[in-house]
């Protein structure tokens, strides 16, 4: 299992982080999804992985919530 890390920036409450989180479970290969949240600053997108992870869907599914990451 490895985990990759991707900062993120919008979320603001323990609502935004449910919705990320949701939204990158359902990428293929996670296997699961942790945040660090630091309201209106920028928080840490944690994700579990048993095999390779597309890195563009992930940050797909994370601007599809509503939120950014930064690159």
């Amino acid at each position: 299992m490895s985990t990759t890390d991707y900062t993120v920036t919008g979320l603001t409450c323990n609502h935004c982080v449910m919705t990320v989180s949701r939204a990158v479970a359902i990428v293929p290969g996670v296997a699961g999804v942790s945040i660090d949240l630091v309201a209106n600053g920028e928080s840490t997108l944690h994700v579990e992985s048993g095999e390779a992870v597309d890195a563009t869907a992930v940050e797909t599914a994370v601007e599809a919530a509503g939120y950014h990451v930064v690159r």
